[in-house]
């Protein structure tokens, strides 16, 4: 991209055609930087990529499997622990691995924003789609398994399952937005962020259905819009399931005022970044 077109982008003057072929530009930017996590996360072998799938799959079926047995006294009969388990771990997984791989991920990839088309942004989105791209193999691929050994059905309302999934995309990647920035600002929050997102388990809802919380405490765990994203994806999946406490406005409005914080603190950031 000219510097040409750089200064027309930053004041805004840009028509249709030119949107069109920025667009293009980042997305071969953010493929490039695919390739490269890829190559430095799993090395050149080709077997190694299975690992991008192969890594939550394994952590999905090992918690699956001890949740196999436990008592489902609350759960339908159309529901099995198993697959209640999987479909709210293995997404648990997407966000737990996008924040985390931001933190430090600033620091690491600084040279490449010597050149012109790579921002900050494009870094953020590469990791994300990465992982995002990882789990949600390993959903599809652990799901059927139990689809074929009679332990769950097919999806009832799959739209919902994939709003579920993409609203906590959309969470994870703005929330990661801040975790890299805060990060490259602050070295401490480093060690903190893995911490935060364990303690991120019990308040997610992936290991509970809002409905069993005592009223006196919903109240307060329905301003957390995680749950809503995983009953979202449980109202797809299971028809016993119920959309009672599935809030796509207020999960938006929250996503979006998360997104722009994160793109206020990704720009501010970038600023502050020292190209040797």
């Amino acid at each position: 991209m000219t510097d040409t077109r750089l200064i027309r982008m930053r004041d805004g003057d840009m028509d249709s055609g030119d949107w069109v072929r920025a667009l293009k530009t980042m997305g071969h930017v953010i493929g490039a930087l695919m390739m490269r996590e890829l190559h430095t996360r799993y090395g050149r072998e080709n077997v190694g990529y299975l690992w991008l799938f192969l890594e939550p799959m394994t952590l999905g079926s090992v918690i699956g499997l001890l949740h196999m047995h436990a008592g489902g006294g609350e759960l339908a009969p159309d529901i099995t622990p198993i697959a209640f388990t999987v479909a709210g771990y293995c997404n648990f997984i997407m966000f737990r691995g996008v924040v985390n791989r931001a933190e430090g991920a600033l620091e690491a990839n600084a040279p490449l924003l010597y050149h012109r088309q790579v921002s900050v942004l494009d870094i953020v989105m590469a990791k994300a789609l990465l992982e995002a791209a990882g789990t949600f193999m390993s959903y599809t691929f652990l799901m059927s398994i139990l689809i074929l050994l009679g332990q769950a059905s097919l999806p009832v309302r799959p739209l919902y399952i994939f709003a579920g999934i993409g609203y906590i995309f959309w969470f994870s990647t703005a929330l990661s937005m801040l975790v890299m920035a805060g990060a490259y600002e602050i070295r401490a929050l480093e060690r903190m962020v893995h911490v935060l997102t364990y303690f991120m388990i019990p308040l997610s809802g992936a290991f509970f259905m809002i409905s069993w919380i005592p009223s006196s405490f919903r109240k307060w765990l329905v301003w957390n819009p995680f749950p809503s994203m995983f009953e979202m994806i449980r109202y797809g999946q299971f028809r016993s399931a119920s959309p009672d406490y599935i809030y796509f406005e207020y999960c938006t409005g929250c996503c979006l005022v998360l997104t722009f914080i994160g793109l206020v603190a990704v720009k501010g950031v970038r600023k502050r970044v020292h190209l040797h």
